[in-house]
Protein backbone atom coordinates (compact mmCIF):
# COMPACT_ATOMS: atom_id res chain seq x y z
CA UNK A 1 0.00 0.00 0.00
CA UNK A 2 1.22 3.25 -0.84
CA UNK A 3 -0.32 6.43 0.99
CA UNK A 4 -1.25 9.29 -1.76
CA UNK A 5 1.51 11.65 -0.78
CA UNK A 6 -1.15 14.97 -2.11
CA UNK A 7 -2.87 13.86 0.81
CA UNK A 8 0.03 15.43 3.16
CA UNK A 9 -0.65 19.20 1.43
CA UNK A 10 -4.32 18.86 2.46
CA UNK A 11 -3.46 18.46 6.22
CA UNK A 12 -2.70 21.92 6.70
CA UNK A 13 -6.51 23.06 5.95
CA UNK A 14 -7.10 20.96 8.75
CA UNK A 15 -6.46 24.14 10.82
CA UNK A 16 -8.79 25.82 9.23
CA UNK A 17 -11.16 23.37 10.94
CA UNK A 18 -9.55 23.43 14.06
CA UNK A 19 -9.71 26.96 14.05
CA UNK A 20 -14.10 27.07 14.31
CA UNK A 21 -13.71 24.40 17.20
CA UNK A 22 -13.42 26.06 20.38
CA UNK A 23 -14.02 23.01 22.15
CA UNK A 24 -11.43 20.74 20.30
CA UNK A 25 -9.32 18.21 22.00
CA UNK A 26 -6.59 19.43 19.67
CA UNK A 27 -6.23 22.88 21.33
CA UNK A 28 -2.01 22.72 22.69
CA UNK A 29 -0.78 21.93 25.69
CA UNK A 30 -3.77 22.68 28.68
CA UNK A 31 -4.81 21.31 32.09
CA UNK A 32 -7.54 18.77 31.50
CA UNK A 33 -10.13 19.29 35.21
CA UNK A 34 -11.16 15.53 34.03
CA UNK A 35 -10.85 12.84 36.77
CA UNK A 36 -7.55 11.17 37.02
CA UNK A 37 -5.01 10.65 39.06
CA UNK A 38 -3.73 14.18 40.60
CA UNK A 39 -3.40 15.25 43.82
CA UNK A 40 -6.70 17.33 44.59
CA UNK A 41 -10.00 15.44 44.91
CA UNK A 42 -12.51 16.87 42.39
CA UNK A 43 -15.60 15.43 44.07
CA UNK A 44 -17.39 11.95 44.78
CA UNK A 45 -19.12 10.05 42.26
CA UNK A 46 -20.88 6.65 43.43
CA UNK A 47 -19.38 3.06 42.74
CA UNK A 48 -20.26 1.07 39.63
CA UNK A 49 -19.17 -2.49 38.83
CA UNK A 50 -15.57 -2.05 36.48
CA UNK A 51 -14.18 1.22 38.67
CA UNK A 52 -11.21 1.42 40.58
CA UNK A 53 -12.22 -0.08 44.10
CA UNK A 54 -9.05 1.46 45.49
CA UNK A 55 -10.66 4.73 45.04
CA UNK A 56 -13.56 3.99 47.32
CA UNK A 57 -14.11 6.52 50.12
CA UNK A 58 -14.47 4.07 52.94
CA UNK A 59 -15.09 7.00 55.02
CA UNK A 60 -18.01 8.01 53.34
CA UNK A 61 -19.30 4.56 53.37
CA UNK A 62 -19.25 4.57 56.70
CA UNK A 63 -21.48 7.40 57.22
CA UNK A 64 -23.87 6.46 54.07
CA UNK A 65 -23.79 2.94 53.61
CA UNK A 66 -23.27 3.31 49.82
CA UNK A 67 -19.93 3.24 47.89
CA UNK A 68 -18.45 6.47 46.42
CA UNK A 69 -15.12 6.77 44.75
CA UNK A 70 -12.88 9.82 44.81
CA UNK A 71 -12.54 11.38 41.15
CA UNK A 72 -9.37 13.89 41.41
CA UNK A 73 -8.15 16.56 39.15
CA UNK A 74 -5.96 15.75 36.55
CA UNK A 75 -2.79 17.71 35.82
CA UNK A 76 -1.38 15.74 33.05
CA UNK A 77 -2.46 16.51 29.11
CA UNK A 78 -4.60 14.06 27.19
CA UNK A 79 -2.63 11.36 25.12
CA UNK A 80 -4.21 10.97 22.07
CA UNK A 81 -4.41 7.12 21.06
CA UNK A 82 -4.79 6.52 17.69
CA UNK A 83 -5.60 2.72 16.54
CA UNK A 84 -6.15 1.69 12.66
CA UNK A 85 -7.40 -1.70 12.00
CA UNK A 86 -5.30 -3.72 9.52
CA UNK A 87 -7.72 -6.72 10.19
CA UNK A 88 -8.58 -8.53 6.11
CA UNK A 89 -11.70 -7.35 5.97
CA UNK A 90 -10.15 -3.71 5.41
CA UNK A 91 -8.34 -5.24 2.40
CA UNK A 92 -11.52 -4.04 0.24
CA UNK A 93 -12.46 -0.54 -1.63
CA UNK A 94 -12.95 0.42 -5.26
CA UNK A 95 -11.26 4.46 -4.91
CA UNK A 96 -9.51 3.34 -2.18
CA UNK A 97 -8.91 0.66 0.16
CA UNK A 98 -10.40 0.99 3.60
CA UNK A 99 -7.36 0.20 5.23
CA UNK A 100 -5.31 2.81 2.79
CA UNK A 101 -8.42 5.32 3.64
CA UNK A 102 -8.38 4.62 7.42
CA UNK A 103 -4.36 5.11 7.47
CA UNK A 104 -5.00 8.51 5.96
CA UNK A 105 -7.27 9.49 8.82
CA UNK A 106 -5.25 8.06 11.38
CA UNK A 107 -2.05 10.02 10.04
CA UNK A 108 -4.14 13.17 9.82
CA UNK A 109 -5.19 12.74 13.85
CA UNK A 110 -1.25 12.19 14.05
CA UNK A 111 -0.39 15.65 12.28
CA UNK A 112 -2.62 17.38 14.36
CA UNK A 113 -1.62 16.16 17.24
CA UNK A 114 1.62 16.82 16.55
CA UNK A 115 1.14 20.39 15.53
CA UNK A 116 -0.69 20.98 18.57
CA UNK A 117 2.12 19.08 21.10
CA UNK A 118 -0.40 16.90 22.21
CA UNK A 119 1.33 13.42 23.28
CA UNK A 120 -0.13 10.76 20.71
CA UNK A 121 0.65 7.23 20.22
CA UNK A 122 -0.09 6.10 16.76
CA UNK A 123 -1.01 1.96 16.39
CA UNK A 124 -2.35 -0.46 13.94
CA UNK A 125 -4.19 -3.81 14.86
CA UNK A 126 -5.16 -7.06 13.58
CA UNK A 127 -4.23 -10.40 14.93
CA UNK A 128 -1.73 -8.52 16.93
CA UNK A 129 -1.49 -4.63 18.19
CA UNK A 130 1.92 -3.03 16.77
CA UNK A 131 2.46 0.34 18.31
CA UNK A 132 4.57 2.82 15.86
CA UNK A 133 8.03 3.77 17.36
CA UNK A 134 8.54 7.57 16.75
CA UNK A 135 11.27 9.42 15.41
CA UNK A 136 11.91 12.84 16.50
CA UNK A 137 11.98 16.23 14.61
CA UNK A 138 10.52 16.85 11.29
CA UNK A 139 11.04 13.36 10.10
CA UNK A 140 8.37 12.30 12.10
CA UNK A 141 5.34 12.75 9.87
CA UNK A 142 7.56 10.89 7.05
CA UNK A 143 8.59 8.17 9.15
CA UNK A 144 4.68 7.59 9.65
CA UNK A 145 3.66 7.59 6.29
CA UNK A 146 6.53 4.85 5.88
CA UNK A 147 5.33 3.02 8.26
CA UNK A 148 1.80 3.07 7.35
CA UNK A 149 2.61 2.28 4.02
CA UNK A 150 4.38 -0.70 4.62
CA UNK A 151 1.21 -2.50 6.67
CA UNK A 152 -0.71 -4.98 5.14
CA UNK A 153 -4.43 -5.60 5.93
CA UNK A 154 -4.49 -9.05 6.73
CA UNK A 155 -5.45 -11.84 9.21
CA UNK A 156 -8.45 -12.43 11.39
CA UNK A 157 -9.26 -10.23 14.47
CA UNK A 158 -10.84 -10.34 17.71
CA UNK A 159 -11.69 -7.10 18.62
CA UNK A 160 -12.36 -7.57 21.71
CA UNK A 161 -9.24 -9.57 22.59
CA UNK A 162 -6.68 -6.77 20.08
CA UNK A 163 -7.77 -3.71 21.68
CA UNK A 164 -7.89 -5.03 25.30
CA UNK A 165 -4.30 -5.82 25.27
CA UNK A 166 -4.09 -2.10 24.24
CA UNK A 167 -6.00 -0.98 26.95
CA UNK A 168 -3.90 -2.70 30.04
CA UNK A 169 -0.55 -1.93 28.40
CA UNK A 170 -0.73 1.43 26.74
CA UNK A 171 -3.62 3.51 28.74
CA UNK A 172 -2.19 4.69 31.64
CA UNK A 173 -4.25 7.97 31.95
CA UNK A 174 -7.07 10.36 31.13
CA UNK A 175 -6.69 9.65 27.16
CA UNK A 176 -8.83 10.61 24.14
CA UNK A 177 -9.22 7.42 22.28
CA UNK A 178 -9.75 7.17 18.51
CA UNK A 179 -10.54 3.62 16.50
CA UNK A 180 -10.46 3.70 13.13
CA UNK A 181 -12.08 0.70 11.43
CA UNK A 182 -15.03 -0.87 9.54
CA UNK A 183 -16.29 -2.21 12.99
CA UNK A 184 -17.87 -5.35 11.19
CA UNK A 185 -17.28 -7.13 14.27
CA UNK A 186 -19.98 -9.13 16.35
CA UNK A 187 -21.96 -6.05 18.76
CA UNK A 188 -20.88 -8.29 21.94
CA UNK A 189 -17.17 -8.12 21.33
CA UNK A 190 -17.43 -3.85 20.39
CA UNK A 191 -19.80 -3.42 23.42
CA UNK A 192 -17.17 -5.67 25.88
CA UNK A 193 -14.81 -3.22 24.34
CA UNK A 194 -15.21 -0.21 24.50
CA UNK A 195 -17.00 -0.31 28.07
CA UNK A 196 -12.86 -0.15 29.27
CA UNK A 197 -12.96 3.44 27.84
CA UNK A 198 -15.70 4.51 29.44
CA UNK A 199 -13.42 7.33 31.46
CA UNK A 200 -11.81 8.19 28.27
CA UNK A 201 -13.51 10.24 25.46
CA UNK A 202 -13.92 8.14 22.86
CA UNK A 203 -14.11 8.73 18.82
CA UNK A 204 -15.21 5.91 16.35
CA UNK A 205 -14.56 6.23 12.98
CA UNK A 206 -16.43 3.51 10.74
CA UNK A 207 -14.85 3.37 7.23
CA UNK A 208 -16.97 1.73 4.43
CA UNK A 209 -16.43 1.42 0.62
CA UNK A 210 -19.46 2.41 -1.30
CA UNK A 211 -20.47 -0.53 -1.93
CA UNK A 212 -20.98 -1.82 1.58
CA UNK A 213 -22.98 1.13 2.56
CA UNK A 214 -25.31 0.93 -0.32
CA UNK A 215 -25.70 -2.49 -2.24
CA UNK A 216 -25.89 -0.92 -5.59
CA UNK A 217 -25.45 -4.42 -7.19
CA UNK A 218 -27.32 -7.21 -8.72
CA UNK A 219 -27.08 -10.42 -10.26
CA UNK A 220 -24.70 -13.67 -9.88
CA UNK A 221 -21.45 -12.88 -7.73
CA UNK A 222 -18.94 -15.27 -6.43
CA UNK A 223 -18.01 -13.27 -3.01
CA UNK A 224 -14.97 -14.22 -1.32
CA UNK A 225 -14.66 -13.54 2.38
CA UNK A 226 -11.76 -11.05 3.07
CA UNK A 227 -10.44 -12.64 6.16
CA UNK A 228 -10.99 -16.71 5.46
CA UNK A 229 -10.57 -16.73 1.53
CA UNK A 230 -13.58 -18.69 1.62
CA UNK A 231 -16.00 -18.41 -1.64
CA UNK A 232 -19.63 -17.93 -2.05
CA UNK A 233 -21.78 -17.82 -5.01
CA UNK A 234 -24.85 -15.85 -4.49
CA UNK A 235 -27.50 -14.03 -6.68
CA UNK A 236 -27.74 -10.43 -5.46
CA UNK A 237 -31.76 -9.50 -5.74
CA UNK A 238 -33.51 -6.20 -4.32
CA UNK A 239 -34.54 -8.65 -1.29
CA UNK A 240 -30.96 -9.45 -0.59
CA UNK A 241 -30.40 -5.91 -0.80
CA UNK A 242 -33.08 -5.12 1.66
CA UNK A 243 -31.70 -7.73 3.80
CA UNK A 244 -28.11 -6.73 4.11
CA UNK A 245 -29.25 -2.43 4.63
CA UNK A 246 -31.40 -3.58 7.23
CA UNK A 247 -29.06 -5.50 8.65
CA UNK A 248 -26.13 -3.32 8.44
CA UNK A 249 -28.63 -0.15 9.71
CA UNK A 250 -29.07 -2.64 12.65
CA UNK A 251 -25.63 -3.00 13.70
CA UNK A 252 -24.80 0.49 13.53
CA UNK A 253 -27.29 1.64 15.26
CA UNK A 254 -26.42 -0.99 18.41
CA UNK A 255 -22.84 0.38 17.94
CA UNK A 256 -24.64 4.07 18.37
CA UNK A 257 -26.18 3.36 21.03
CA UNK A 258 -22.74 1.88 22.94
CA UNK A 259 -20.93 5.02 22.07
CA UNK A 260 -24.06 6.70 23.52
CA UNK A 261 -24.04 4.83 26.89
CA UNK A 262 -19.77 5.98 27.03
CA UNK A 263 -20.84 9.90 25.80
CA UNK A 264 -18.77 9.07 22.87
CA UNK A 265 -18.72 9.97 19.10
CA UNK A 266 -19.18 7.54 16.18
CA UNK A 267 -19.16 8.46 12.74
CA UNK A 268 -19.62 6.13 9.81
CA UNK A 269 -17.62 7.67 6.22
CA UNK A 270 -16.97 6.71 2.79
CA UNK A 271 -13.38 5.68 1.47
CA UNK A 272 -14.61 7.36 -1.15
CA UNK A 273 -15.00 10.91 0.74
CA UNK A 274 -12.24 13.57 0.15
CA UNK A 275 -10.45 13.35 3.29
CA UNK A 276 -10.82 17.38 3.96
CA UNK A 277 -14.58 16.51 3.99
CA UNK A 278 -14.80 13.42 6.11
CA UNK A 279 -12.64 15.73 8.89
CA UNK A 280 -14.93 18.42 8.97
CA UNK A 281 -17.67 15.53 9.38
CA UNK A 282 -15.59 14.09 11.75
CA UNK A 283 -14.91 17.40 13.79
CA UNK A 284 -18.34 18.97 12.75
Amino acid sequence: MVLDTSFLRQLDRFELIMARKINSPFQGERQSTAGGQGLVIKDFSQYSPGDDFRKIDWKVFARTDKLYIKRYEEERNLTVHILIDFSGSMNFGQKHKKSEYAAMVGLGFAYMALKNNERFILSTFSDKIEVFKPKRGRRQLAAMVDYLSSKRSENITNFEESLGQYYKAMVKNRSMIIIISDFLYPIEQIKNTLIRFKDHQVKLIQVLDDIELNLQLEGDFKLVDSETKTHLRTFLSPYLRKNYLGALQTHNAAIQSIANQIRGQFVTVSSSNELFDTFYHILG
